[in-house]
């Protein structure tokens, strides 16, 4: 089993390189903002309260992401090729949780990719999505704000994974077929 994390800023590609890899390689793609987005549409009693606080730009608690990531886990097929996280971890915190969680599966993250955008194409991707997505998320002072918390909580995540080997970083600027090529050379992926 071969897990990786997929890290990056809001709109670095995180979600579209996702859905490519577990189409080419057959992943279980977990991405907590799709399930915090179902929860939200389900009308949840966590999706009342994840809205509320996504609107504003601001993170869920570790707790609350720690185990949606864990039932989740736990719910999904070991026989998968392995488990692609995207937007999680966001938080040192929620980085030694996943490391252990993983480790207890006997399963420890294999790859931690962050993807490099420059912040003004971010913008422009953001904004062109929430006109596609009709995503109430994607505002320009939403946006700006999840800047900031991507710098102040998420970006020191990195540096957590650094120490132990995982770390590739891969430009993501161009189209979703340019990414997933630079992708499979970084970590040696050619199938």
């Amino acid at each position: 089993m071969y897990n990786l994390a997929l890290f990056g800023p809001p709109g670095s590609g995180k979600g579209t390189l996702a859905k490519n890899l577990v189409e080419k390689y057959g992943f279980i793609h977990l991405s907590t903002g799709d399930m915090i987005r179902q929860e939200i549409a389900d009308q949840t009693e966590l999706g009342k309260m994840a809205a509320e606080i996504i609107n504003s730009g601001a993170l869920l608690s570790d707790d609350i992401v720690i185990k949606m990531i864990q039932k989740r886990i736990e719910s999904e097929s070991t026989e998968s090729f392995g488990f692609i996280f995207d937007g999680f971890p966001r938080t040192v915190t929620q980085a030694e949780a996943l490391s252990k969680m993983l480790k207890e599966n006997g399963t420890p993250l294999n790859a931690f990719v962050k993807l490099d955008v420059p912040q003004e194409i971010l913008m422009e991707r953001m904004l062109r999505r929430a006109e596609i997505e009709n995503r109430p998320d994607d505002t320009e002072e939403v946006i700006l704000n999840r800047f900031k918390e991507y710098e102040a909580k998420t970006l020191p995540v990195f540096d957590y994974f650094k120490n132990e080997n995982i770390c590739f970083e891969i430009d993501s600027i161009g189209p979703p077929e340019r990414t997933v090529r630079i992708f499979d050379e970084a970590l040696g992926f050619n199938k």
